[in-house]
């Protein structure tokens, strides 16, 4: 299924040019395209994960040109099923946004070149077709976040921007030292080369150290983090919830994202603020250099991308519905909208990291690889930060189900403005016959919580499933 590697790349960016087109005689067709896009690209992930199964890593020589001269597309039990996790939250996203909005073609054209450089990213064999992907992921999130109707959007977009493109110089620059180094920019053979220049080579030293300083930065590492929360709080409500679920995937400083997130009283900055709590345990996993510590990084950014990805949808859903976006205005939602304190209650305790769901079963590989390898402090951070995770959840479902219902306007609970920065319409407000969240939305939510559970059940199969790549990295 080798076709089906570089189809996953290619094809997000035909749709996103049909998408376009299609915005010329068809007004508002790029839902419709978009949608059967990712329903394609979900098929195309689904069916590497079962070649990866079935035959082990796979690889795609684009122009028939051999590695390392070549550039190739690789796809093994770590890349193939965060391929299927990126591809099922880009459905889920396009079927919440169907009603949440934006709307318009030339949104829609962005989101499917945001989907292409992510399956790039995944599935990219060397360092520099990373770095090119990681530029269409970055400029295609900048204009995402910036196409909400707020001034902060614009803002927030452009802060991102600007340390995005430092981070991507600093990668880009890594890059150009490893290929002096070693005249060669395909990653395994980039791992052999370097052990035979060695590792106390200086162009070797800045090598790693500018590839991981540029993506340190792109991925909000503290201090240089501030533009994360600022693009996740100000974006709409379904780029909020696809971009904190798979555009950043590590992050860094564990206690200060989580004594950040303890003091937000906005829901979407206290939820941003977490990621970069929650990213940090990743970054902690792998730097233990264990194979437990590796597992426990993967379950947790699988766990954490659908637990982060349903709660920033659920925060929308609720603003939707009473327009509440404060922990204070939570106040009571549990006897006013029980289904979607429920769902928010189930999506954040699994942050946590309460038994049996997902963030509990990350977290505790995570801590038998930091015991395991002698690192007792990394365990004790973990265990310091799921206290502090714990405080800030608390505070949003003590106001839910133990505070009292606000007074609202007479004209009931306030109306949710156009998520397109239009006019409000019926869809929109809720006034008339239609509702202003789509059954899709809470589909889209219930999803996520159900995954969210039944995913901390599957820690075994994932550890089987990666396997042979961690054998391959830590020769176990």
């Amino acid at each position: 299924m080798t076709d089906a590697i570089v189809l996953a790349v290619v094809f997000p960016i035909l749709a996103a040019v049909a998408s376009l087109l299609a915005g010329l005689r068809w007004d508002r067709s790029g839902w419709y395209v978009a949608a059967l896009a990712a329903v394609v690209e979900l098929g195309l992930a689904v069916s590497i994960l079962l070649s990866v199964l079935q035959g082990g890593r796979t690889a795609y020589e684009l122009g028939g040109f051999v590695p390392p001269a070549g550039i190739e597309l690789v796809a093994d039990g770590l890349s193939a099923p965060v391929l299927v996790l990126v591809a099922t939250v880009s459905l889920a996203v396009l079927a919440y946004a169907r009603r949440a909005g934006p709307r318009g073609n030339a949104f829609y054209t962005v989101y499917l070149l945001l989907v292409a450089g992510l399956a790039g990213v995944i599935l990219t064999g060397d360092i520099f077709n990373m770095y090119v992907f990681l530029e269409i992921t970055g400029l295609a999130a900048y204009a995402l976040v910036a196409s909400g109707d707020d001034v902060r959007s614009a803002v927030a977009a452009l802060k991102y921007l600007l340390l995005g493109t430092i981070g991507a110089s600093l990668f880009l620059l890594g890059a150009g030292y490893a290929y002096v180094a070693t005249g060669t920019l395909n990653m395994v053979d980039l791992a052999a080369r370097f052990a035979e220049v060695g590792y106390t080579s200086r162009p070797v030293l800045a090598s790693f150290g500018l590839i991981v300083t540029g993506l340190l930065v792109k991925v909000a590492l503290f201090p240089v983090h501030s533009w994360q929360p600022d693009a996740y709080a100000t974006a709409p409500d379904s780029v909020s919830a696809y971009i904190s679920a798979l555009v950043s995937t590590v992050s860094a400083y564990v206690v200060a994202g989580s004594v950040l997130a303890v003091t937000q009283s906005e829901l979407k900055r206290m939820l941003a603020y977490s990621s970069v709590s929650q990213f940090g345990m990743i970054v902690a996993a792998f730097a233990l250099l264990s194979p437990t510590a590796a597992v426990g990084g993967v379950v947790h950014l699988l766990g954490h991308a659908v637990i982060k990805g349903g709660l920033f949808a659920a925060a929308g859903v609720v603003a939707r519905q009473t327009g509440a976006r404060t922990v204070e205005e939570y106040a009571g939602l549990a006897s006013r909208r029980p289904v979607s304190a429920g769902l928010v209650a189930v999506l954040a305790l699994a942050l946590v990291g309460v038994p049996p769901a997902v963030g509990f079963v990350g977290k505790w590989y995570i801590v038998l690889g930091a015991i395991e390898s002698g690192a007792p402090v990394v365990a004790a951070v973990i265990l310091a930060s799921t206290l502090l995770t714990l405080a800030y959840v608390a505070r949003v479902i003590e106001r839910m189900y133990f505070a009292d219902v606000p007074a609202v306007e007479a004209g009931g609970e306030r109306a949710a403005v156009a998520a397109d920065g239009g006019e409000s319409t019926a869809a929109d407000t809720g006034v008339g016959e239609e509702s202003p969240v789509s059954p899709a939305m809470i589909a889209v939510v219930v999803l996520a919580a159900f995954a969210a559970v039944a995913l901390g059940f599957a820690g075994t199969a994932i550890q089987s499933l990666l396997e042979p790549t961690l054998q391959g990295v830590f020769g176990t």
